[in-house]
């Protein structure tokens, strides 16, 4: 029987798709032998098995394989990080074999240049060293992107891609690198952010190579506890408060016109009620990082770290970041439904907003605001192939509807 991976329809195998795309590379796991016209590239342990893959671990050394699993152990949970912290051991020993992990090996042509056909090899050759890639894995999605973790020969983090494979996912890897190009590094409260090291394009993927965390940042002490400084910072680019302005005729409320109208259906109808009861409401606008969530966050010498800008924007509510925060944080690390998840951001821009400049009603406003914002990027999503949400479809209009006195779907 073939062990090719990328035949499988689960999250192994769109990885696989993605980064060994190419049809003269040869992936197999035992029993299959490597044809006699191919000769072995690179070689992974799949972690922890083939029906439940999460990570390909490298084995191009055991120095190569344990710093793989072990860096950045801290940022993970408790047991995920002593799961990692067991399978590094192993494979600093060489025992990785020990676990029974099949190890899959990706082969070329033995007249190929491996540089040419692996992406890997590719990056680098750019980059004037050999790369050894750790590879995640996620369940197949859309607008999920496959993801490496790069190291080399001695073990130390080079780099990390992120891989655009379709529309959507190349839109988003060339937005952050745009963000990443255009942010402050000038300290003070602004965070620290992992620089840009290279914009690449490998056939049809859009690549973005950004420098790896340091290497001792940790998890928040106070995961949930709103980093008020930071998220003002990021808002006004490390300057002074921006002067408000009415939402009718902002650059804000005219994108998310458009996009309802692209959208279509009760969404109109809740953008609508939101200019009409907010339409001459001064606000302040700025830009804000799109998935401000304690997963995104780390602390290194005392200094906040913000990764994964692919969806920040200008031309938000200051305060949208805030709000984020405690939707997300209440719907995915709570367990709370959209309206549980909604209380409990009304909560926190309640505590907090004053901070942001925002009275009652800026509040109210941007409570609802992001939540048009939320409805908008979840049906982008659905229109282009992802799915609908089952947190949020469709309960997200509901709450719009009951919060804004539109019309319920």
């Amino acid at each position: 029987m073939a062990t090719d991976p990328r035949t499988r329809q689960d999250g192994l195998g769109w990885v696989t798709r993605a980064i060994f795309g190419d049809p003269r590379l040869w992936l197999g796991m035992p029993p299959d032998p490597v044809p006699a016209t191919h000769r072995p590239a690179a070689r992974y342990a799949v972690v922890p098995s083939v029906e439940r893959a999460r990570f390909l671990l490298p084995l191009a050394s055991r120095r190569v394989g344990a710093a793989s699993t072990l860096a950045y152990n801290a940022l993970r949970p408790p047991r995920v990080r002593a799961n990692r912290l067991a399978v590094g051991m192993l494979a600093g020993l060489g025992a990785t074999g020990l676990a029974r992990m099949p190890v899959l090996t990706v082969a070329v042509p033995t007249d190929a240049d491996p540089a040419e056909l692996l992406l890997a090899g590719h990056l680098g050759r750019l980059t004037g060293r050999p790369l050894h890639a750790a590879i995640g894995i996620r369940p197949p999605d859309p607008h999920h992107k496959p993801t490496l973790q790069l190291f080399d020969d001695r073990g130390a983090a080079r780099a990390y891609a992120k891989i655009g494979w379709n529309d959507a996912t190349r839109a988003m890897v060339r937005a952050e690198a745009a963000a990443l190009r255009e942010l402050p590094r000038d300290g003070g409260d602004f965070p620290d952010v992992p620089r840009l090291l290279r914009e690449v394009a490998w056939g049809e993927l859009a690549v973005t190579l950004v420098e790896p965390m340091p290497a001792r940042v940790r998890r928040l002490r106070h995961p949930q506890r709103p980093e008020v400084a930071a998220m003002l910072a990021v808002a006004r680019r490390g300057g002074p408060a921006g002067t408000p302005r009415p939402v009718r005729g902002s650059a804000f409320l005219a994108d998310l016109t458009a996009r309802a109208a692209t959208a279509g259906g009760p969404v109109v109808a809740a953008v609508t009620a939101l200019a009409t009861r907010d339409g001459e409401l001064p606000v302040e606008f700025g830009r804000w990082h799109g998935d401000w969530v304690p997963w995104n966050l780390g602390r290194h010498r005392g200094r906040l770290v913000v990764w994964d800008w692919e969806n920040s924007g200008a031309d938000r509510p200051v305060g949208f970041d805030l709000a984020h925060q405690g939707f997300q944080s209440a719907l995915s690390l709570g367990g709370r439904d959209v309206a549980g998840a909604t209380g409990e951001m009304v909560g926190v821009l309640d505590r907090h907003g004053a901070a942001f400049g925002l009275d009652r009603a800026r509040q109210r406003f941007v409570a609802d605001a992001y939540l048009v914002e939320l409805w908008l990027r979840t049906a982008e999503l659905a229109a282009g192939g992802g799915g609908w949400s089952a947190k949020l479809h469709p309960a997200l209009l509901h709450t719009l509807a009951d919060r804004l006195g539109s019309p319920r779907p």
